[in-house]
């Protein structure tokens, strides 16, 4: 049997479900990428202005941190802000007005749920409805497909106050009305990887009068995916992708240097290590054989997303009453995916949970691809989640410091 407050919770997340659709369907008709979400931010800005919160714009005017009027150490919900250049294949009424940008990884959803419970939490407390008081901060952050926003946001002092942070992301291989959860590594490091080959360029006619870069790019690249995958422990997860190969200008001149340009996934911190150095052994020894330079250098982009085990538990519970047990499902292995929602959890404890969008008119596309879109009704399921999780952990903290005072006494 829900509370009072939960009933109406969900009752007025049911209300204002064609609100959230349209907030929704205009962020993914105004999309903006990585490092430009300036209309998007002022967006979200002046619509939490209006319902009472305080509002700031983050760093260079992208993002919103946005504070509940209670005051007190805060429950952080984290959602992201930025669309990927990506051409939108989707012929409805909302598809993207911005030509080779797309919400394609359903950032505009995230930022609907957490507003959807930002929404609810400020009713139920301006209504009395809230069992304890509960300090909440909005984090809408830029830039989590480039692995720069929620630094910089964390930079800018968005934690300052914070004692947990939750976050959604949408997840087509589930059905609405489906949740992911999982304690512990939920996904993986990611580092940069770019690989420069200096050789001495040449006619195409005597490449004997040369030394290619381009053929030494091509044995490194299959010399990588051969044996990096081979010189990891099969029980570790190892991911190495080339995604860009830069050299050349003419089709009848041996370039003077390549560049490769990829990333490396790992789950281990000393497999990480281990990789990052079998890969400069790697390269030094098609270096010697091809008579080039090859240089290796490697940046941690984004750690993984590691779920605090009380915050999960917090949040199954609070997914169990919005979708039943049913609905749960324990993610068995971790996501070779990156998230920079990690770097909020190098400070503070944190959980992220995957919500089903899928049906089977709509949600059935994967992530980053053309045709990417969601079933709206996730919309608000995450909506109900994230503010029922809010409201436990405020209630955690209560007890807890109750428990503390006591003891002290």
């Amino acid at each position: 049997m829900m509370a009072a407050w939960q009933q109406r919770l969900d009752a007025f997340i049911d209300e204002h479900f064609d609100y959230l659709v349209e907030v929704r369907r205009h962020l993914h008709a105004h999309p903006e990428p990585s490092g430009e979400e300036f209309a998007t931010s002022l967006y979200l800005y002046q619509i939490l202005s209006d319902r009472g919160y305080a509002v700031e714009m983050g760093p260079e005017g992208r993002g919103v941190k946005a504070d509940s009027p209670t005051v007190g150490s805060r429950v952080a919900l984290r959602a992201d802000l930025d669309a990927l250049r990506i051409h939108d294949h989707k012929q409805v009424a909302y598809r993207s007005q911005h030509d080779g940008i797309l919400h394609a990884c359903g950032h505009d959803a995230h930022a609907t749920c957490v507003l959807g419970a930002l929404l609810a939490l400020r009713y139920l407390s301006e209504e009395g409805l809230l069992p304890h008081p509960v300090p909440v901060r909005g984090v809408f952050q830029p830039a989590e497909e480039t692995a720069e926003g929620a630094r910089q946001m964390v930079d800018a002092g968005i934690l300052d106050g914070v004692e947990a942070i939750f976050a959604t992301h949408m997840d087509p291989t589930r059905n609405t009305g489906q949740v992911g959860i999982r304690t512990g590594i939920m996904t993986a490091n990611c580092d940069a990887l770019r690989l420069v080959i200096q050789g001495r360029g040449g006619h195409a006619a005597r490449p004997h009068e040369s030394n290619d870069p381009i053929a030494a790019a091509a044995q490194l690249i299959s010399t990588l995916y051969l044996f990096v995958p081979r010189g990891a422990d099969s029980q570790d997860a190892v991911v190495i992708s080339i995604g860009q190969i830069l050299g050349g200008e003419n089709p009848n001149v041996i370039p003077e240097s390549v560049e490769l340009r990829g990333t490396l996934r790992t789950l281990d911190r000393q497999v990480r290590s281990r990789t990052i150095e079998h890969i400069r052994q790697l390269a030094r020894g098609i270096a010697e054989a091809s008579g080039t330079q090859i240089t290796v250098a490697s940046d941690v982009g984004i750690g993984s997303v590691v779920n605090d085990a009380m915050l999960a538990d917090l949040v199954r519970s609070a997914a169990i009453e919005v979708v039943g047990r049913d609905g749960i499902q324990e993610i068995v292995r971790p996501s070779m995916g990156s998230e920079d929602f990690a770097a909020y959890l190098d400070h503070v404890p944190g959980c992220m949970f995957r919500l089903g969008c899928a049906s089977d008119d709509i949600g059935h596309h994967g992530l980053h691809t053309p045709l990417f879109d969601i079933d709206e009704r996730a919309l608000a399921i995450g909506a109900k989640i994230l503010t029922r999780a809010a409201v436990a952990f405020a209630e955690h903290r209560s007890k807890t410091a109750n428990q503390n005072e006591t003891s002290r006494r």
